[in-house]
């Protein structure tokens, strides 16, 4: 069945809601439950690429739906229809409402980089870390496939983590899953920002 189809079916279905709203589930249910069907996402899929002046950003709000698109961009290519092509990937990660005491200290925040980039296959060229009074880390891996860095406010909950990989080894998904696993946030969003795009560099 053709998406047409699909959104078809389920507005004819929501045109009868009235007459059975007990006994069926509202709308906007049947909708997302339709386009999963067709291996599609409604409403919490990354918001539009845009493409303006040499940049190419890709961002979203719904971090399963982002992981989702994020497991296709394990090379830091490009994998959607309208992407162009880029030397590198810059995912950043905004992490709300993270357990304070996961992200105070330098011993705790160190580990959880390093195990983060080691689970993502990148390799560890150096790493530097440091721990503020009363609290809160800054820090750096450097990998061969470019960096990993952190900066926390634990008095907030915020950690701001950004994850810059390059070439075709790095499962960025993976350092994303152990970053959430190890700080417990209670929301995140994401920001892809294509680094040195083919026809910057080339011209």
């Amino acid at each position: 069945m053709s998406i047409t189809q699909v959104i078809a079916s389920v507005f004819v279905v929501g045109a009868l809601a009235p007459l059975t709203a007990l006994a069926r589930p509202n709308l906007l249910d049947r909708i997302k439950r339709a386009f999963k069907k067709q291996n599609l996402s409604v409403a919490l899929a990354p918001e539009p690429i845009r493409t303006t002046e040499g940049w190419q950003l890709i961002q979203c709000e719904d971090s399963d739906t982002f992981r989702d698109w994020l497991g296709r961009d394990e090379k830091g290519l490009p994998f959607k229809e309208g992407e162009l092509p880029s030397l590198g990937s810059h995912l950043l990660v905004e992490m709300f409402g993270c357990d304070p005491e996961t992200i105070k200290f330098e011993d705790g925040v160190a580990d959880a980089m390093l195990t983060a980039a080691r689970n993502s296959e990148a390799t560890i060229v150096a790493d530097s870390f440091h721990e503020f009074k009363p609290f809160g880390v800054s820090g750096a891996v450097v990998i061969q496939e470019s960096h990993y860095t952190i900066h926390t406010w634990p008095e907030y909950g915020y950690a701001a983590v950004d994850l810059f990989y390059c070439g075709g080894t790095i499962s960025v998904h993976n350092a994303v899953d152990l970053l959430e696993q190890r700080f417990k946030p209670q929301r995140m969003k994401f920001l892809v920002v294509r680094r040195g795009m083919q026809d910057e560099v080339t011209r």
